[in-house]
């Protein structure tokens, strides 16, 4: 948090609303995790593709012109 937020609050203040955040947390299923990797994945994938092709047209582009 930030250092004006802290100030704000006491420490047992924010300690309470981390513990209230875990207490609603649950594991996810497996179908559920299995589905969030692969939407991970492919982001991963899509982004890599991107700064490849990005890292391609900064190298090649120039030697043609």
């Amino acid at each position: 948090m930030l250092k004006s937020a802290m100030n704000n609050r006491s420490v047992s203040q924010i300690l309470k609303s981390y513990y209230r955040v875990l207490k609603l947390s649950r594991k996810p299923a497996r179908e559920e995790f299995l589905m969030i990797s692969k939407v991970t994945g492919a982001g991963i994938v899509a982004i890599g593709f991107v700064g490849f092709v990005v890292y391609i047209l900064l190298t090649v582009l120039p030697t043609w012109v």
